[in-house]
């Protein structure tokens, strides 16, 4: 049976049988991890935090933080999401290898999540399940919690890593995807005004249907229109403000990392990022392919420099031509 139909069930399962106690949450970390006691410090604390979740989702109020002892930054990635759309832990154990990242970090992935829309208070069409990340510093303290893209995306672009520097970049970009994807959920214009250069080519695209007055139905029309940064985030802020009380769903499908073609040391960090997105909420939704050049120059602030959409792939050979820099 389908995954995601299992869980949509099981829900359904809990809610008809009103099983009002919370469901504490067991996590185990059943490989990647030879450190004992790094390894039940980072159960133990994502054990807790999932628990806490799962209480304050069945108890109709606000993650409680003060246990938690996480980064303020993480806080406010939680609460920004939870605002927006309240979710909880499916499972009452999670049981997840430990990936060991180039920078010495830790990840635990595919914690499973339903994210619920405020617009309905039971199981809804709208709710949405997603797979959660989180992110552990070397010592063991949680760094972030994003949503992630499925594991078997993320696995197929670490393996086509050429060398240690391109391995490093394809962490990072897919690290970044799964924030920049997160920031939709979350509503998080600031995160997207950091991401995007001052002066990002951004282009936006949508596909009209055409249908005569007698029904007969036309080729579809694809209108395309380029923005400045702050043009399209002014855009973005009026989109937020119209679906606060619906999720708003942002997948993708397939991912493909091209290094610049230019082997100058100057461009090696400069990557092109194809993603099939599909894009739903309440006011819009979209099945196209996404665009993203992003600088990792400077890893603490990686940049996008290009962003473009279009409802079919992109060329294979398009980057060779492609004269932005």
């Amino acid at each position: 049976m389908n995954r995601r139909i299992w869980y949509v069930l099981s829900v359904l399962l809990i809610c008809l049988l009103s099983v009002h106690q919370v469901m504490a949450v067991e996590v185990i970390i059943t490989d990647g991890l030879k450190n004992e006691q790094l390894k039940k410090k980072m159960e133990q604390s994502l054990s807790m935090l999932l628990t806490e979740v799962n209480a304050a989702h069945e108890q109709g109020r606000n993650i409680n933080f003060a246990s938690l002892r996480l980064p303020s930054d993480v806080e406010t990635t939680l609460s920004m999401l939870w605002e927006n759309s309240p979710f909880f832990c499916l499972d009452d154990v999670v049981s997840q290898k430990c990936l060991r990242k180039s920078n010495g970090h830790y990840q635990v992935r595919n914690i499973p999540l339903l994210l619920k829309s405020l617009e309905t208070n039971g199981v809804s069409e709208s709710d949405e399940y997603q797979e959660a990340v989180v992110t552990f510093d070397e010592n063991g303290n949680v760094y972030n919690v994003h949503l992630a893209i499925g594991m078997h995306l993320y696995m197929d672009v670490l393996k086509k890593g050429k060398d240690v520097t391109d391995h490093r970049c394809r962490e990072l970009i897919l690290d970044f995807t799964e924030r920049f994807r997160t920031a939709y959920n979350e509503h998080n214009i600031n995160f997207l005004d950091a991401v995007f250069s001052d002066d990002a080519l951004i282009i936006t695209g949508k596909v009209i249907e055409r249908i005569t007055g007698d029904g007969i139905k036309l080729p579809d029309e694809v209108q395309y229109d380029v923005k400045s940064k702050g043009e399209y985030l002014k855009r973005l802020k009026r989109v937020f403000a119209q679906d606060v009380k619906n999720l708003i769903h942002v997948e993708f499908t397939s991912i493909e990392l091209t290094r610049h073609p230019n082997p100058d040391p100057e461009f090696q960090k400069i990557y092109f990022v194809t993603l099939h997105q599909k894009y739903r909420s309440g006011t819009y939704n979209d099945d196209g392919y996404l665009l993203l050049i992003w600088d990792f120059t400077n890893e603490e602030r990686p940049m996008i420099h290009v962003r473009a959409w279009q409802p079919t792939p992109f060329k294979k050979d398009f980057i060779q031509d492609f004269d932005f820099f």
